[in-house]
């Protein structure tokens, strides 16, 4: 059984110590994006770009972090974000994360692309779980997937559009990276692939090739006539987008870039969500992933107009470093940073984090 080790002060200090715990090949995949990291680094960057007012004389003695999102009843404003391939890190892989999630309170979104079964998963986590669905090239087979999370006991599904296309980032190319055999996605294993299309002279390889099955608007519509659950839509960033998934009857939004993980150069998430908190209103639910990698960064997000923010590579490196105790302690790090910052800024409730509480250190560029 894994401990803590000494010297993990913050929860930042998980992805310090993540290199000693794990290979440099599988650390170069989980660390980086695609192409030349731009995005992965400007959202890590958008961050610094906030400076957070420290406030006198406020009564915060009565303060908590506790919310309603979605019906869930949750301890703190920290979600663990869909990250697929967790077995890179930890044998135990998600259902590790499950156990943290479950010890935490915290709300899990499981990955279509996880190292076990959703079925597996629900077992091992609490009452607060999500699935996260990348629509398959059969709809048979998204339904099987959509009535699978439905018997199972999750809470909504979130969608993830952005990532029809994924380039290796080229650390994990110069690391030489492949995918290990047992890292193979558990719940995509009954289901046949297709045959890649024959592509005839002329065609483009991105095209006609790999976006064949990406998703379109028809593809939405028939997934939320399909389930009661409500439906979250991941990898928004522009705030059209937003007020059209907000029309069609998308339950709230993720604005997200993948971590980087899609398209080299897109803006920073954090930079997008002012304008889409904008687009949507001030009652819709809107939650940021990306870059988040401690409690002041949270609150900069909830300050800018997320209701909860996802916590991604840090709960990989949590996980390598210390298995489910890493990952339930880094969550709670994460909850002892941000009440530390919101005593200090004055905010006893969530309620009380809004734009004013920041002052920009630089001038931002809009999303």
């Amino acid at each position: 059984m894994k401990t803590i080790p000494a010297g993990v002060w913050n929860a930042m200090d998980y992805e310090r110590l993540a290199p000693q715990a794990m290979d440099a090949g599988r650390l170069a995949y989980v660390a980086g994006g695609c192409g030349w990291d731009r995005t992965v680094a400007a959202n890590r960057a958008a961050f610094d770009q906030w400076a957070v007012f420290a406030r006198l004389l406020r009564d915060v003695r009565a303060g908590h972090t506790r919310l309603t999102l979605a019906g869930l009843e949750l301890p703190q404003p920290l979600l663990l974000a869909p990250v697929a391939h967790q077995r890179l890190a930890h044998t135990d892989a998600e259902l590790a994360t499950a156990r943290a999630a479950a010890a935490t309170g915290a709300c899990l979104v499981a990955s279509t692309l996880s190292s076990y079964t959703l079925e597996e998963i629900a077992a091992a986590a609490g009452p607060a779980r999500w699935f996260q669905l990348y629509l398959q090239p059969e709809r048979a087979h998204s339904l099987d997937l959509l009535r699978r999370a439905e018997s199972a006991g999750y809470r909504a599904i979130v969608l993830t559009l952005d990532a029809s296309i994924q380039l290796a980032s080229r650390g994990a190319l110069q690391a030489g990276f492949v995918m290990p055999a047992d890292c193979q996605p558990a719940n995509l294993a009954a289901y046949p692939q297709p045959t890649p299309p024959a592509l005839t002279e002329g065609d483009s390889r991105i095209f006609q090739g790999a976006m064949r099955h990406a998703p379109t608007w028809d593809d939405l519509h028939w997934l939320l006539a399909q389930t009661r659950l409500p439906v979250w839509v991941k990898g928004v960033l522009h705030a059209d987008d937003a007020r059209a998934l907000q029309a069609a009857g998308v339950a709230g939004i993720i604005v997200s870039n993948h971590g980087g993980r899609s398209l080299d150069g897109a803006p920073a998430a954090l930079a997008c969500l002012p304008a889409v908190r904008a687009a949507v209103g001030s009652d819709y639910p809107v939650l940021l992933d990306g870059g988040v990698r401690s409690g002041s960064d949270a609150f900069k997000a909830l300050a800018l107009g997320a209701d909860a923010v996802l916590i991604g590579r840090l709960q990989v490196y949590a996980l390598a470093v210390a298995g489910a105790l890493g990952v339930a302690h880094m969550l709670q790090l994460l909850t002892e940073e941000l009440h530390a910052c919101m005593a200090q800024a004055g905010c006893a409730r969530l309620a009380d984090i809004t734009p004013d509480c920041l002052m920009p250190t630089t001038p931002a560029r809009p999303c």
